[in-house]
């Protein structure tokens, strides 16, 4: 990426300065247990930061996924945070295309993310009725959970998503 601005996969070094990031960019909300348990996976979790000048100023975390009852794999973004003084510079953009250009490599067909449907449209995301999240959502919710195709067709499949144990938290998906 420009602007001084590299994007890496993380490193068990990183994870002090994913602890202060988090808070930084969500003082409202505690990701710092989701976070720890998505690092501590062997399998299926990935993860990216972005460095500027030698500082941690943005991460992304991937999860491979599937539905229920089916063969395909999914992925699942977030969480994703950028350090306040780094937003509006592009650098959750970069972070979501190297997520996604890995999930694609990983075989994924599809991503889905709970989070703003106005940030995350902009990078295609589109409101997802055909695969339902593992928790009810509250109805505010509904716009919230999202998917995009990384194959550039939407796939034709309907379902549950199944979630690896970080994720299954009830809490995570309601208020």
């Amino acid at each position: 990426m420009s602007n001084g601005i590299d994007i890496r996969a993380s490193l068990p070094t990183d994870r002090e300065a994913l602890e202060v990031l988090y808070p930084a960019a969500f003082p409202d909300e505690d990701l710092i247990p989701l976070l720890r348990a998505l690092l501590d996976e062997e399998d299926g979790v990935f993860s990216f930061v972005a460095i500027s000048d030698g500082k941690l100023v943005g991460h992304i975390a991937l999860t491979m996924c599937g539905i229920a009852g089916r063969s395909e794999k999914v992925g699942l973004l977030g969480p994703l945070a950028v350090s306040p003084h780094f937003q509006r510079q592009g650098i959750g953009g970069a972070l979501i295309q190297e997520g996604l250009d890995h999930l694609k490599s990983e075989g994924a067909t599809q991503a889905h993310v709970l989070g703003d449907p106005a940030y995350y449209g902009r990078f295609g995301f589109e409101p997802d009725s055909n695969v339902s999240p593992p928790y009810d959502l509250p109805q505010e919710w509904k716009t919230a959970w999202q998917s995009i195709s990384l194959h550039g067709v939407k796939p034709d499949f309907d379902g549950t998503l199944s979630v690896p144990k970080p994720w299954r938290q009830p809490t995570l998906w309601a208020p």
